[in-house]
């Protein structure tokens, strides 16, 4: 249970720095911001690609397993920053995405 905590922690932390990531730039080119908004992005896509690395596993493993976070997190962004409330499909799609993350990391292996 501990290392489900540990990696499912980890990606949310990962997910959080890589939309925060993409989201300044958006701001900038999109919603008119200050250039100054590229700063603290590029240093959030840093710490975003620095945490992918601090998993124990192989990482084409861990990029595939992200993913299914992502989706999820980038959903509640949706709701909490942009105030879009989420469809049901959209919690659906989550839901699946993040099933898929924890057979993609906790499934089986064979030596």
């Amino acid at each position: 249970m501990s290392e489900l905590v540990k990696t499912f922690g980890l990606f949310i932390l990962t997910a959080i720095a890589e939309i925060v990531g993409c989201y300044l730039p958006y701001l900038w080119l999109r919603k008119d911001g200050s250039a100054w908004l590229l700063v603290p992005g590029a240093l959030s896509l840093c710490l975003f690609a620095w945490l992918l690395s601090l998993h124990p596993t192989a990482a084409g493993r861990v990029y595939a397993a992200y993913g299914g976070v992502y989706v999820a997190a980038a959903i509640l962004w949706l709701w909490l920053m942009d105030s879009v409330r989420p469809t049901a499909w959209d919690l659906i799609g989550s839901g699946v995405a993040i099933v898929g993350m924890c057979i993609i990391m906790f499934g089986p292996r064979h030596p």
